[in-house]
């Protein structure tokens, strides 16, 4: 075999999961499963959201090294899937270098999703959340049309800036300003409850419960890029808000309250969440067990919250239920868990804190702007916690059951 090639193909399967939104961690131990297959007498992979080494010994002693730099990413959990299957095959067939570039390409070449999908998946995340934080009727229909404008100026300029924090600043500028003008004549009666559901398609929340949790599995580096870049998304909604909020005088604010009907909350998440699964990408029935991951995961904090008052706790055993649904799920239709983990914990990710922080900051409300921020790190720790108390009980179990969890270096 061509060694190099080889190493070459694993290199741009672990570039292309990472582009399509593959945990840092998940993608490490996919590589070392692909190079261990190959019979390297021995391999290291180093992987940060930004960079991709792999550093193999052939069978013949040669010492191979490959860097590839990654600039952009774009979630596609579709891909991902497809690219994780691919990795499975290529550790129980280990093809030669022309088969193994063969199956890549068929992967990179699938049809894309039809354009329409992401105008229902911005409707339905941003209006569902809308109404889950909520809103009445006047308020999500605004937020239909600001949803639909962040996609069509979002593909426009996603394309001309890869800067998310001018990304974002431009996005939440535009957004804020159409809802404080509706609002002043009439159209939309709660523009900062209508905002947070159209920030939670910008948010990067979940990018900082990631980087948490990497850090607290040593993870330094990359736990800190991924906090960094998620403060960097987050400094950009900040700007673009404020400057709206100053420019139109719009410096007043109700509080938001989640909507009084249960059932609305739940069947509002699930539909805001289903959109998410959308925008992600995923395809097929994934897209009903994403739906189905949220509305659980929902009804779980309700429950728990209802019996133990406290944000932590219900975050928590919220989070250990949709970390554990993904486990199984990802087992059951042999998928990566983070396509069935990231749409389903949208309900716990703190958007209305993270907005509320940012207006505290604009309105010199320092009191509030520091409430909130505990509120928001006190939830990102908290579904950090479950995901990491799943995460050892899974391995707990793989180790009984004398089955492979995650491989590295010492394997």
């Amino acid at each position: 075999m061509n060694y190099n090639k080889i190493v070459q193909n694993i290199l741009d399967v672990g570039e292309s999961m990472l582009k399509s939104g593959a945990e840092n961690f998940r993608l490490e131990d996919s590589l070392y499963r692909m190079c261990k297959s190959y019979g390297f007498k021995r391999y290291d992979v180093y992987a940060i959201p930004s960079n991709l080494q792999i550093t193999v010994e052939t069978p013949e002693g040669e010492i191979i090294t490959q860097i590839r730099q990654v600039e952009s990413t774009d979630i596609d959990f579709d891909r991902l899937d497809y690219l994780n299957n691919l990795s499975r095959y290529v550790c129980a067939n280990t093809p030669d270098e022309n088969e193994f570039r063969r199956k890549y390409m068929e992967v990179m070449e699938r049809p894309e999703q039809h354009p329409a999908v992401k105008y229902f998946a911005g409707v339905m995340g941003g209006a569902g959340f809308a109404v889950f934080f909520g809103c009445n009727f006047a308020d999500a229909i605004l937020a239909v049309f600001v949803s639909l404008m962040i996609v069509v100026v979002g593909d426009w300029l996603g394309k001309r800036e890869s800067n998310l924090l001018v990304y974002n600043m431009i996005l939440s500028f535009l957004s804020e300003v159409m809802i404080l003008a509706a609002v002043k004549i009439g159209i939309g009666n709660h523009p900062d409850r209508i905002m947070i559901g159209i920030i939670m398609l910008l948010i990067s929340g979940l990018g900082v419960t990631n980087g948490i949790r990497e850090i607290l599995q040593r993870d330094f580096i990359s736990g800190a890029l991924n906090i960094m870049n998620s403060i960097l998304g987050a400094a950009g909604i900040a700007f673009g808000i404020a400057l709206a909020i100053l420019l139109l005088d719009g410096m007043s604010s109700e509080g938001f309250i989640l909507n009084h009907s249960v059932p609305v909350q739940l069947i509002s998440c699930t539909i805001a969440c289903i959109g998410f699964a959308l925008w992600f990408k995923i395809r097929g029935w994934q897209v009903v067990y994403s739906g189905i991951g949220a509305f659980f995961t929902w009804g779980i904090y309700l429950v728990v919250f209802e019996i133990r008052p406290g944000n932590f706790f219900a975050t928590l055993v919220a989070a250990v239920f949709v970390a554990s649904y993904a486990f199984v799920m990802s087992r059951i239709n042999k998928a990566p868990s983070t396509i069935f983990l990231t749409a389903s914990v949208f309900p716990l990710i703190p958007g209305p804190n993270l907005y509320y922080m940012m207006f505290g900051c604009v309105s010199s409300d320092v009191n509030l702007a520091f409430s909130e921020m505990v509120v928001l790190l006190e939830t990102c720790l908290a579904i950090a916690f479950g995901f990491i108390i799943v995460d050892v009980v899974s391995r707990s179990v793989m180790h009984m059951l004398k089955k492979e969890y995650h491989i590295g270096k010492s394997s």
